[in-house]
């Protein structure tokens, strides 16, 4: 068994409004997704925790991340799976209001939630509906969140 337990790549919209940020200000645009989720687990209330591992690039100017979480799914019988994830990721955009096209999120390093849905099309293949936001948690004084909502496709080793 190797380390890599999945790798999933998608589409996602950027800064999307009326989700936990609650407003739109970066530029709109379709972002990258990649993620690694490795081998090591834990079992943990029906599902399992993986560590993933993974970056969201944005084309059009808007800020870009990487990030590092505990992932959490648990697998559903009808081949659905739900999937909560918390980490840390390292956003390269703004941090003040110094630029009104981006967001002020307040540090470089923020908290990194994740909720995504999907279905395993067969033992190697899935399609999920995937969310992720990143703040400080009003740690600091600029606070204004960034939310992405996409579609991915997951393959299975």
């Amino acid at each position: 068994m190797g380390l890599i337990d999945e790798i999933r790549i998608g589409a996602l919209a950027h800064d999307v409004p009326y989700l936990w940020s609650g407003f739109h200000v970066e530029p709109s645009g379709v972002d990258a997704n990649a993620e690694l989720i490795l081998t090591p687990s834990i079992r943990f209330l029906g599902g399992t925790i993986r560590p993933a591992i993974g970056g969201t690039l944005n084309f059009d100017g808007g800020t870009s991340k990487a990030y590092i979480d505990a992932r959490w799914q648990y697998e559903f019988r009808n081949n659905m799976f739900l999937g909560l994830g918390i980490g840390g990721a390292w956003q390269d955009g703004n941090i003040d209001k110094s630029d009104p096209d981006l967001k002020a999120l307040g540090k470089r390093f923020l908290f990194h939630p994740t909720i995504e849905i999907g279905y395993h099309l067969d033992r190697h293949s899935s399609i999920s509906l995937y969310f992720e936001h990143i703040s400080n948690a009003s740690t600091s004084r600029y606070n204004q969140g960034l939310d992405d909502l996409g579609i991915r496709y997951g393959y299975h080793f």
